[in-house]
């Protein structure tokens, strides 16, 4: 386990004056509706702040700005006039680096299709369509499911890759969920490049043959298929990270484990990180709840590993993300010592930064929680490309998205390596 990092005097102090502030969220949390479209943070500016950690990053969180990413002390902050002064006035170096409006599309061809430059990424029918033609090329070891349905109807889809993919057999299953988040659209490309290697190199590749003969591999490429459409609806991305129902929910904040609990998520249908108003509120994060029940046979959950990709970072995160406690209830020193010992694994192959996910900042309300907690799967979260910036950052350009996506292949192999032991 890498030693600690120390808290400076000055992060001390901010987060103690920060904590001085009345927590923005306990007014608002008296409120029932948003205003439709409402995301707080996405209206303000991006400041780069430097000096932090995870306790003044969750600190920064609870006054309704929004951490967008983080690189070593340096975080790039989303908030409005009223946040920022807030921020200011704890003590914090705020250095404007522009505004938040994400990177102009005029060349869409038509509303809910990506910009012209960007169309190496898939539309939700695009997506569906990858999966049926996997399906259609590759019918012994793909099996094209579905977990359920989104907030307005349309199908979550799943596909399973095995050996004998029409077959429930008793192999170590492995998960793998993209899109939670809707404005991070590398995302589902990451799970569609999961697919396309594990079909098309099968019977050609050894490693792959065998990973497929050996495993059940589950792969959700958009849990989140409404935001993902309203994220690409107008004619500029709108930085849209919630679900779509009347009052939008942010879906990696809405599973039961620690729900609400710990100041980690927000009780504001405003704000970006609303945790809906119970656990499970969202059938997104309810679908793939059954789901992942459904996969418990004969008492025994089928489920022992698990990714949920995001944007952005550079990050490789485990739980839990509640508490800054390692061997917090249910999780043991060797049960942590064994997230940690994978995660700094497979972070070694991409080049990220590993990490419990608390020293990012507390989130309570999270997947991996979740996952751990209620099945003992292990289960991370992965922050793709960029490793820093503001809110440009959720739309690279598609001529990245090979080269991003291909760079988690040796760390996908770990994960289905570990997963059998």
């Amino acid at each position: 386990m890498r030693a600690p990092r120390l808290r400076t005097a000055a992060a001390l102090s901010v987060t103690a004056c920060l904590l001085a502030f009345p927590a923005t969220q306990s007014v608002a949390e008296q409120r029932q509706t948003a205003p439709e479209g409402a995301e707080r943070a996405s209206s303000g500016n991006v400041y780069r702040i430097t000096g932090t950690d995870g306790s003044t990053r969750t600190e920064i969180q609870r006054t309704g700005a929004l951490v967008l990413s983080v690189r070593g002390d340096t975080a790039f902050v989303q908030a409005n006039g009223a946040q920022a002064e807030r921020l200011r006035s704890a003590g914090l170096p705020l250095e404007r680096t522009g505004a938040t409006t994400d990177r102009s599309s005029p060349a869409r061809a038509a509303p809910g299709e990506f910009p012209a430059e960007d169309s190496g990424y898939h539309t939700y029918s695009e997506m569906l369509t990858e999966l049926d033609e996997a399906a259609s090329r590759h019918p012994d070891i793909v099996d094209r499911t579905t977990v359920g349905r989104s907030a307005e109807g349309r199908e979550i889809p799943a596909v399973k890759i095995s050996d004998n993919a029409g077959v429930d057999e008793d192999e170590p299953e492995v998960l793998f969920t993209c899109n939670q988040h809707a404005r991070e659209h590398l995302t589902a490309e990451m799970c569609l490049h999961i697919l396309k290697r594990y079909t098309d190199n099968y019977g050609s590749d050894r490693a792959i043959s065998d990973a497929v003969d050996g495993r059940e591999i589950w792969v959700v490429p958009m849990v989140n298929p409404d935001g993902v459409a309203h994220d690409i609806s107008g004619s500029d991305y709108l930085g849209w990270r919630r679900n779509r129902q009347a009052n939008p929910v942010d879906l990696n904040r809405n599973w039961g484990h620690q729900w609400g609990c710990c100041g980690g998520s927000s009780g504001d249908p405003n704000s970006s990180t609303y945790r809906g108003p119970e656990a499970f509120s969202a059938p997104e994060t309810a679908s793939l709840r059954d789901f992942v029940n459904s996969r418990v046979v004969d008492g025994t959950q089928q489920i022992t590993a698990h990714i949920d990709f995001h944007t952005f970072s550079e990050l490789v995160l485990w739980p839990y993300g509640y508490t800054t406690a390692e061997n917090a209830p249910g999780m043991t020193r060797k049960e942590y010592r064994r997230f940690a010992d994978v995660g700094k694994a497979m972070a070694a192959t991409n080049g990220y930064d590993p990490m419990q996910s608390s020293e990012l900042y507390v989130t309570d309300g999270s997947v991996n929680d979740w996952m751990w907690a209620e099945h003992d799967i292990l289960s991370f979260t992965f922050e793709m490309y960029p490793g820093s910036g503001g809110s440009e950052g959720f739309y690279p350009p598609d001529e990245v998205i090979q080269r991003e996506t291909s760079r988690n292949d040796e760390a996908v192999s770990i994960l289905l390596d570990e997963s059998g032991r």
